[in-house]
């Protein structure tokens, strides 16, 4: 084989398995209203989530919300992943959000089977975030927070409750990795 060819067949190969590992889901609606670099104020549509509690950890909050949208509900149904997933640390443990699909609400969603999941409506709301890539993990969680709190801060917004962090992508997607650190605002 020459040399060409041996180079050329992994950067084929790889090219072509680029859909594979990409991704569409239906994503949470929202209008910026205000952008400064990685920093956004956003208005976000009210929408159905699926929320649980752990104090194991967020892989099994993961497993919860994961049945649930597998058919473990009333209907037996599968309900469509969609992003982002939402996550925060609270006094209980840890929280974690599936957003359902937009065409569900409050009269035709099926209910969860496990009392340790709850659906409800968000109303929505004003919410300022800052974006940054890669795998996340607490240290970027607390670093991203702090620059957020200093945007607020530059911008003279004020904040309103607790710290939302949210990961747009699967484990298995490697490049151009989304997450988010985000807060109610008064805007």
């Amino acid at each position: 084989m020459k040399p060409a060819v041996k180079l050329f067949t992994p950067f084929f190969i790889f090219i072509i398995s680029m859909p594979l590992f990409s991704q569409k889901y239906e994503t949470h609606n929202y209008e910026t209203l205000f952008s400064d670099d990685s920093f956004e104020v956003r208005m976000y549509e009210p929408v159905l989530k699926a929320k649980t509690f752990s104090t194991e950890g967020s892989n099994n909050n993961f497993g919860k919300l994961f049945r649930y949208i597998s058919g473990y509900n009333q209907n037996n149904e599968k309900i469509a992943m969609t992003t982002p997933v939402y996550m925060k640390q609270e006094e209980k443990g840890s929280m974690m959000e599936f957003v359902l699909p937009s065409k569900f609400n409050m009269d035709n969603v099926s209910m969860p089977k496990s009392q340790n999941v709850e659906v409800y409506l968000d109303e929505g709301g004003h919410y300022a975030s800052i974006q940054y890539g890669g795998y996340s993990n607490t240290n970027k969680r607390d670093r991203y927070t702090k620059a957020l709190m200093k945007k607020l801060k530059e911008h003279d917004i004020e904040s309103v409750g607790d710290f939302f962090y949210l990961s747009y992508d699967s484990p298995y997607k490697f490049y151009g990795r989304r997450n988010e650190v985000i807060v109610s605002v008064k805007y």
